[in-house]
C-alpha cells in the first residue's frame, strides 16, 4: 500500500487483525480433528465435534452483529468478543472428556465465531469508496494460515498432538491483541429503515444463500478428515502441511488480482467458473489421492473454491446488505455458509466416511457444487459490477 493509501486507511492494523485470525484457522481446520483422532475419538465423534464450530455460526454472529448494528460500537464488540474466545478455550487444557471438550468447543466458538464478519464490514467502511482494495488488506489473512499450517506441520514431526491448542492460544492472543489497535469507523446509517427481511426475501439474494449454504457444505468433509485422510494414505505432517499451505498461497495470488476479476468478469460468471472448478477439486481428491502431482492440482484450485468464492461472497453481501443492514448482512452470509453450511457437511462427512469411505465422501461434496452452479445459472443476475469491483 502506498503512504496515501495508509493515510487515509489503516492498513496495517486491519491486516495484522485477518493475520492472527486466520493463522488460528490455520490450526483449527487442518489439525483440530487430528488432535481428536489423538485423543481416541470415532469418526462419527469427531464430526459431530468439529461440526459444533460452524454451528455456532447459525446464531453467534446474528446476535452480535444486531449488537454491532443497534450500538454502533462495532470495534467494542468485537474487541469483548475477542478476549472472551480467548478466556473460554483456555479452558480446553482443563480436561479431555467429551462433554468438557463439545462444552468448551460450543463456548469460545460463540464468540471467536462472532469476531470476523463484524470486522469484515468495519473494513469495509475504513476503506469507504476503495472497497475494491478489501482483498490486499484479506490477503494477510491467508499470509497467517500459511505461515502457522505450515509451522504446525513441522512441529507435528518433534512435538505430539497436545502442541496443538498451545498454537491455537497463542494465535487467539495476538486476535485479542490486535483487536486494540484497530479504531472504530462507524458505518453510514442506512437511509430506507425497512426491515433486513425485505432484503433477504428477495429471489437473487435467496438465492445466493442457498448456493453460500451448498458451497460450503461442499468443504465439509475438506475440513473435517482431509487431514486424516491424507494421514491414513501414509503422508508426513510435513507434506500435510504443505499441501494445505499450497491451496492458501494460491488464494493469496488469486486475492491479488481479485479487484480486476470482478471489474472484468462480473460475480456470476465468477460463480460459475468457481463452482465448475471446485467439483473437479472434490473428485480429484476423492479419486487420486495416491498422486501426489494431482493432488497439487486440486490444491491450486483453492484459489477458486475459497479464493474467488470468499471475494465475490463478501462482494455480494456489501452490494445486498447496505447501510445499517450491513453488519446482520455479513452475519448471515456467515451463518448460512460457514455456520450451515459447514457444521452439515461435517456431520454428514462423520457418517459418510464410516459408512462409505473417502471417495463416495467427495463425491458428495461435488454433488453440492453441481447444484449450487445450477442455482446461480438460473437465478443470479447481478444489476450491476460488484461494490468491490
Amino acid at each position: 500500500m502506498s503512504n496515501q493509501r495508509s493515510r487515509f486507511v489503516p492498513y496495517w492494523r486491519l491486516s495484522s487483525f485477518y493475520f492472527f485470525y486466520f493463522a488460528s484457522l490455520g490450526v483449527l481446520v487442518p489439525y483440530w480433528s487430528l488432535y481428536l483422532k489423538h485423543l481416541g475419538y470415532s469418526s462419527l465423534i469427531i464430526g459431530s465435534l468439529i461440526a459444533i464450530l460452524p454451528a455456532t455460526k447459525l446464531i453467534a454472529p446474528y446476535i452480535w452483529g444486531w449488537l454491532a448494528d443497534h450500538t454502533r460500537r462495532s470495534m467494542f464488540i468485537i474487541r469483548v468478543a475477542s478476549v472472551l474466545a480467548l478466556l473460554s478455550f483456555s479452558l480446553v487444557f482443563v480436561n479431555e472428556q467429551l462433554w468438557w471438550l463439545a462444552l468448551v468447543m460450543l463456548l469460545f466458538s460463540f464468540f471467536w465465531n462472532a469476531i470476523l464478519p463484524q470486522f469484515e464490514a468495519m473494513t469495509l467502511n475504513h476503506l469507504g469508496d476503495r472497497a475494491h482494495q478489501y482483498s490486499m488488506i484479506r490477503l494477510w489473512g491467508s499470509l497467517g494460515f500459511i505461515l502457522v499450517v505450515v509451522l504446525m506441520g513441522d512441529l507435528l514431526q518433534h512435538f505430539t498432538t497436545s502442541a496443538i491448542p498451545v498454537v491455537v492460544l497463542i494465535t487467539f492472543i495476538g486476535i485479542a491483541l490486535s483487536s486494540f489497535v484497530v479504531p472504530e469507523k462507524l458505518n453510514i446509517p442506512h437511509e430506507d429503515h425497512a426491515p433486513i427481511w425485505y432484503v433477504i426475501k428477495q429471489p437473487k439474494v435467496l438465492a445466493f444463500l442457498v448456493v453460500c449454504f451448498l458451497m460450503l457444505c461442499s468443504h465439509g468433509p475438506y475440513y473435517t478428515f482431509y487431514t486424516i485422510y491424507l494421514e491414513e494414505q501414509g503422508y508426513s505432517s510435513h507434506m500435510i502441511g504443505v499441501l494445505w499451505a499450497i491451496g492458501v498461497l494460491a488464494e493469496v495470488i488469486i486475492f491479488l488480482i481479485m479487484h480486476r476479476l470482478l471489474v472484468t468478469h462480473g460475480a456470476r460468471k465468477l460463480l460459475i467458473v468457481t463452482l465448475s472448478l471446485t467439483t473437479l477439486r472434490w473428485l480429484l481428491i476423492g479419486f487420486f489421492v495416491h498422486d501426489l502431482a494431482i493432488l497439487f492440482v486440486a490444491q491450486l484450485i483453492h484459489a477458486f473454491s475459497f479464493g474467488v468464492f470468499h471475494a465475490v461472497g463478501i462482494s455480494l453481501v456489501h452490494e445486498f446488505f447496505t447501510g445499517s443492514h450491513q453488519g446482520r448482512g455479513q452475519a448471515l452470509y456467515s451463518s448460512v455458509s460457514y455456520g450451515a453450511g459447514v457444521a452439515t457437511g461435517s456431520f454428514i462427512s462423520g457418517i459418510v466416511w464410516d459408512l462409505w469411505g473417502a471417495s463416495w465422501l467427495f463425491t458428495f461434496a461435488s454433488c453440492c457444487t453441481l447444484v449450487a452452479m445450477a442455482i446461480v445459472w438460473r437465478y443470479i443476475r447481478v444489476s450491476h459490477q460488484p461494490v468491490m469491483g
